[in-house]
């Protein structure tokens, strides 16, 4: 049975619309640490969130980058698409490589949710063996088979 957090209850049984955005410094690559999502202890992903009606891509992804991270991005050149489909979730998700215009690296927060009902629980910049080393079940697919960061800049354009 799959377990959801309570948080992440309001994605159930519909289809969202993700844009997310990979952005590296010195090796690293950003990423955002949730809190349990489903059947994970935590979910470690590149920024990004939900495409609004009205909205084009570009300003969803700098809106959710300042959201969850402090920093201000400008969008460049389109990566890949990935669709994720485990019951009761359902997103497809388009991927940016972006670049750093300005802010600071905060943990930020998520509008939509409660205070206290918050999935964002930290912020940082991972190397390839600290990401290796989190547990599969605790990462976003893309990062499930990585054997550089840069490999995240030239993925098939479709990962299924």
């Amino acid at each position: 049975m799959t377990k959801l957090n309570p948080a992440a209850s309001a994605y159930a049984d519909k289809l969202r619309v993700r844009v997310c955005g990979i952005y590296i410094h010195e090796e690293k690559l950003l990423l955002v640490r949730h809190g349990h999502t489903m059947n994970n202890s935590c979910f470690w992903a590149p920024p990004g969130g939900g495409l609004d009606y009205g909205e084009t891509m570009q300003q969803c992804l700098q809106r959710e980058f300042l959201e969850e991270t402090g920093l201000e991005v400008e969008v460049k050149r389109f990566l890949f698409v990935n669709e994720f489909l485990q019951q009761p979730l359902h997103a497809v998700e388009m991927f940016f490589e972006v670049e750093l215009k300005g802010g600071n690296l905060i943990t930020g927060t998520d509008p939509e949710s409660e205070p206290d009902q918050q999935l964002i629980q930290h912020v940082a910049f991972l190397a390839l063996d600290e990401i290796n080393q989190v547990p599969l079940q605790d990462k976003h697919r893309v990062l499930h088979h990585l054997f550089s960061i840069d490999d995240l800049l030239g993925m098939p354009h479709h990962f299924l």
